[in-house]
C-alpha cells in the first residue's frame, strides 16, 4: 500500500490527480475554472480532503453558490438569475415586493460587479449580455445602516471594522470607503462562526450588514480577501494563515501515516 500523498501545489495535484484516493490531502486553492468544477466533485466522492475544504474553495469562487447554499444567512429575497426564463418567474412572483434592485456578478470582486436598478424590467432588459451576463444574484436594493468587515483567522485572530462610503452605496474601501474598529458583540460573532461551519471555512473574510437596524445578515464570504482598514498586518496575516495549514498538516498526519510530500509550498519546501 502507497504512503497518503499530501499535495503542495497546483501542478502536483494536475500530476497526481487520477490517483488520489481517501486518505489523502490537497493542500492548495484550486483555479477553479468552470470546466474543473466536475473535478472537486469526484474527488469528495473519493473522500480526498482539502484545506481549506473544497466547499469553502467553490464558495468563495462563486457569489451564486453563496447565495444558494449559505441563503440562510443571507438578506430576504436573495436570488439567483440562472436564465431569462428564471428571471421571467421571479418578475412575476416578486414584482409586487419591490422595485429597485441591485445585482452581483457572479466571479467579480471589489463591488466592480455590483450593479443598482430601478425596477426589475430594467435588469431584464440587459440580462444575459454585457454588463449583465448570466448567472447573477438578485437581491431588492436595501437601505442598509451598517457594513462590517469580520477577519477569523481560525482561533488565532479576529478582527471587525466598519466600512463607511458616503458617495457610493456599495460600502466598501476600494470605492473610496473609510473604516473604523468595530466591537463584535456575541451575536454577530456567534453568527460569522455559524457561516463559516455551513461553508467549512477553516478561515474567512465576512462581510454582514444590517437592513434597517435588522440582522446581521450575510453579504459574502470569502476565503481570502484585502485587509484595507484592518489593524493587521500582510505579515501577519500570512504568518497565521500558514500556522493553520501546518496545524491542520500536523493533526492529519496523526490520523493517516505514513505520508509523502508532493510538490513545493512557501512554508514546507
Amino acid at each position: 500500500m502507497r504512503p497518503y500523498y499530501i499535495i503542495l501545489n497546483y501542478q502536483s495535484f494536475k500530476k497526481y490527480y487520477s490517483e488520489l484516493k481517501e486518505g489523502d490531502l490537497v493542500v492548495v486553492r484550486i483555479p477553479l475554472k468552470k470546466e474543473e468544477v466536475g473535478l472537486i466533485v469526484d474527488l469528495i466522492y473519493r473522500k480526498v480532503e482539502a484545506f481549506p475544504s473544497f466547499l469553502a474553495q467553490l464558495l468563495s469562487s462563486s457569489k451564486t453558490l453563496q447565495a444558494e447554499i449559505l441563503s440562510e444567512f443571507m438578506p430576504p429575497y436573495t436570488l439567483v438569475v440562472r436564465d431569462r426564463i428564471s428571471l421571467l418567474s421571479i418578475i412575476k412572483e416578486f414584482s409586487y415586493k419591490f422595485d429597485k434592485v441591485i445585482t452581483k456578478k457572479d466571479k467579480a470582486n471589489c463591488g466592480m460587479g455590483v450593479h443598482f436598478w430601478n425596477s426589475l424590467e430594467e435588469v431584464f432588459n440587459f440580462a444575459g449580455n454585457p454588463p449583465l451576463e448570466f448567472p447573477f444574484v438578485l437581491q431588492p436594493f436595501y437601505k442598509i445602516t451598517k457594513d462590517i468587515r469580520v477577519v477569523v483567522l481560525g482561533n488565532y485572530y479576529i478582527e471587525a471594522y466598519q466600512r463607511i462610503n458616503t458617495y457610493n452605496f456599495r460600502q466598501n474601501l476600494f470605492l473610496g470607503g473609510t473604516a473604523r474598529p468595530y466591537k463584535l458583540s456575541e451575536k454577530e460573532l456567534n453568527f460569522c462562526k455559524r457561516v463559516m461551519e455551513r461553508g467549512k471555512f477553516p478561515h474567512a473574510h465576512l462581510d454582514l450588514i444590517y437592513i434597517e437596524e435588522e440582522g446581521p445578515y450575510l453579504s459574502e464570504v470569502n476565503l481570502k480577501g484585502g485587509i484595507k482598514g484592518a489593524e493587521i498586518t500582510s505579515d501577519q496575516y500570512e504568518n497565521i494563515i500558514k500556522k493553520l495549514t501546518l496545524d491542520f498538516i500536523e493533526n492529519w498526519t496523526k490520523k493517516y501515516n505514513p505520508v509523502i510530500y508532493l510538490g513545493k509550498s512557501s512554508f514546507l519546501g
